[in-house]
């Protein structure tokens, strides 16, 4: 894996590309090892001991939006194994530190053996641009209880998503989950209650 020099303005994300081998016989690509991220402080992943636990594979059709996730106890490495993904990245970070902050917005078009490396406190969504396959490791085992998220399309976030040709409504396929998700305000004065 290298970095592609794009880098981000979000503490903790990096971006790379992975290197594909081709040959007659068709092709191989290391997708991770323990040395690609090297060490991951605790400031930069935002989490103490960080190591991969779970690795998922995610298939989406085109127009599926999947997002934004939020979470605070995991670290997700993901890699586009096939297709095209916009992918938005939400730093809310400041907004729980500061209620007047903002969150910071990034946005980018990622392709096959394009990787992401997104720090816990740092929401992510992605919209399928083509059939898409994603691949993400993550340093916490699903049980549900870090599963929070907010509103894809919330007005003060401002996430620039683009209309979806192929859909009635020119609007993403969404999950019920994701359909129902609460505004960014309301997902952090609920994180404060606790």
């Amino acid at each position: 894996m290298s970095s592609d020099g794009a880098g981000s303005r979000l503490r903790g994300v990096r971006y790379g590309r992975l290197k594909r081998h081709v040959d007659s016989r068709g092709s191989f690509v290391e997708i991770w090892r323990s040395s690609i991220l090297g060490e991951l402080s605790e400031e930069e992943a935002g989490l103490r001991n960080a190591s991969f636990v779970q690795a998922n594979l995610s298939a989406s059709a085109p127009g599926v939006l999947r997002g934004l996730h939020y979470h605070r106890r995991q670290l997700d490495y993901w890699t586009v194994v096939g297709g095209r993904a916009l992918v938005a990245l939400v730093d809310v970070r400041p907004v729980l530190a500061d209620q007047t902050a903002h969150a910071l917005v990034e946005t980018r078009e990622m392709g096959e053996c394009e990787t992401v490396t997104i720090p816990a406190g740092v929401a992510h969504g992605f919209l399928a641009l083509e059939p898409l396959q994603l691949l993400y490791l993550v340093t916490n085992e699903y049980d549900g209880s870090d599963e929070l998220g907010f509103a894809w399309d919330d007005p003060a976030v401002g996430v620039p998503w683009p209309r979806i040709d192929g859909t009635p409504d020119a609007r993403p396929i969404l999950s019920d989950r994701d359909r129902s998700n609460p505004t960014l305000a309301e997902l952090v004065r609920s994180l404060r209650a606790r």
